[in-house]
């Protein structure tokens, strides 16, 4: 105000000013200019007139110009007085309302990025979910003006809030359980698809079956797929900080789906099939469970873990593995009629061959569900024996070259640790008429256990050969077969997963791997 007052008095200065400046008389002026002839003495004349004149008002002239100069100071220094003292400040808007002023914006987004990180890491048990407003600010520029900072900072402060996430999980839309972020809720995952991989590592540890022969390992395993089962989705809800789970927690859930464990007491007349098909349950689910079976003893009076997980996430996994196998050598008979009937000579020994066998397993939870041959690639051509015998042919004797059982047929199931269990055949579906696989005897007709109805063929050279889960038997022991002659129906009697035979070969009573005796 001080300032406008001092402009108020510079303005009456100069009115003051103009009052007291000589008035010219324009009139006498006129009259002494008349036009006369022009010569030298008039010229000096007016010279000199105009001389005095001046003379006689300098120091009017002065006086005025004195004050002229004052007041061009006083207006030059107020004005940049009121300059210097001018200022921005900012005005600041906070959804759309005004909520003060200050003079340094950048303090006000520093608050904001302060309170935001403060109130996201409150709490170590949760996330928290920070809700910030929009911040506008329009600029002003005003004589000294000053901002409102603290207030400003603590209305802010109320409009920035915070509660608690959590990433919940949903299996097939159904949720399951939450966690405290993301990155929690992949490690589970993660760690379940873990899981269900290293089961196949401990697959062959189970020997069952009295399966004496050794148990093929692949040459190569290739995981191809792994993925979930179920849809799995993630996301982010609002929460108590007691709804979230502890990560083991929400595992141990997804694998077992809260079944509770379940135990057995092995009694008099008990065998695992017996079991199994007693409490419905799967004989593959008895050997995983209890890996100290061995060769299917059980003792009356053991406890038996007999527990059907039922997962909330399932994992299936798809697999290619690579098998070396044997191709067995062909034999070649030649008859001696100098010989004894039964006798025989080796004139040439034979050799096996070799083969890869590409195999896809698909498992879930570790578990087989599908097995498919791909292919078979010939390493190693077996070598043919040839042997003298003697002449006298018994009736039923094979020729120890086996034929397919079951016309264009496709292996469902190879031989080897599968099921978790050891499989001592191969399994197959194709044209359902059955077989024999070569000249033999009837030895064995009717239901055996965990077979269904079944057929065992005698073919009098060291060779046996079984046939399982048929529907229908259509020849009796004693019997004399001819290689490929029909001897039942395919079936799925017995332990079996759907209509399919089962194969087997056996060298003295051993099982043997059926696809080393037969070939594509």
């Amino acid at each position: 105000m001080r300032v406008f007052r001092g402009m108020d008095w510079v303005k009456g200065l100069l009115g003051k000013s103009r009052q007291k400046l000589p008035q010219i008389q324009m009139q006498n002026l006129t009259a002494k200019l008349r036009v006369k002839p022009v010569t030298k003495e008039r010229v000096q004349a007016t010279k000199d007139r105009a001389i005095q004149g001046m003379k006689a008002h300098k120091w009017t002239l002065v006086k005025t110009a004195s004050v002229v100069g004052v007041v061009s100071a006083l207006v030059w220094g107020g004005n940049s007085y009121v300059h210097g003292n001018m200022s921005e400040v900012y005005h600041v808007i906070v959804n759309g309302q005004e909520i003060g002023t200050v003079t340094d914006k950048a303090q006000v987004e520093q608050f904001k990025d302060t309170k935001i990180k403060e109130l996201a890491s409150s709490s170590a048990d949760v996330r928290m979910s920070v809700s910030a407003p929009t911040i506008e600010f329009m600029p002003e520029k005003a004589f000294m003006a000053q901002g409102d900072e603290q207030q400003v900072l603590d209305k802010l402060s109320s409009y920035i809030t915070a509660h608690p996430v959590g990433i919940e999980m949903l299996v097939d839309s159904k949720p399951v359980g939450v966690v405290k972020d993301e990155a929690t809720a992949n490690q589970v995952l993660d760690s379940i698809k873990a899981t269900a991989l290293d089961k196949k590592k401990s697959s062959g540890v189970v020997k069952v079956l009295s399966a004496s022969p050794a148990v093929q390992s692949a040459d190569v395993v290739e995981v191809q797929k792994v993925e979930f089962v179920q849809k799995v989705e993630l996301k982010e809800v609002d929460i108590q900080p007691q709804d979230v789970m502890k990560p083991e927690d929400l595992k141990k859930k997804l694998e077992t789906g809260d079944v509770q464990p379940t135990k057995y007491t092995v009694e008099k007349g008990d065998c695992v099939s017996c079991i199994a098909k007693k409490l419905d349950i799967p004989k593959q689910v008895i050997y995983q469970n209890n890996p100290t079976i061995s060769d299917d003893m059980i003792k009356v009076g053991q406890q038996l873990d007999l527990t059907v997980l039922q997962p909330t996430l399932a994992v299936r996994t798809v697999e290619k593995l690579v098998e070396t196998q044997e191709i067995q050598y062909d034999t070649e008979y030649q008859q001696d009629d100098s010989m004894r009937l039964g006798e025989s000579q080796v004139i040439k020994a034979g050799k096996n061959g070799v083969k890869k066998v590409s195999i896809q397993v698909t498992k879930v939870n570790g578990l087989m569900t599908d097995e498919t041959v791909l292919n078979e690639e010939v390493v190693q051509q077996p070598v043919k024996a040839v042997v003298r015998k003697g002449t006298k042919v018994v009736k039923g004797e094979g020729t120890g070259k086996f034929a397919w059982p079951v016309l264009s047929s496709t292996i469902t199931s190879t031989f080897g640790t599968r099921w978790g269990a050891f499989h001592k055949g191969i399994d197959l579906t194709g044209n359902r008429n059955i077989m024999a696989s070569d000249n033999g005897k009837v030895v064995f007709a009717g239901v055996k256990a965990g077979y269904g109805n079944a057929i065992i063929l005698d073919h009098l050279n060291g060779y046996k050969t079984l046939y399982g889960h048929l529907s229908q038997i259509n020849v009796s022991v004693g019997k004399i077969v001819e290689k490929g002659e029909k001897i039942g129906y395919m079936g799925s009697t017995g332990d079996s997963t759907g209509v399919h035979l089962h194969f087997e070969v056996q060298v003295n009573d051993e099982p043997q791997n059926p696809l080393k005796y037969l070939n594509r």
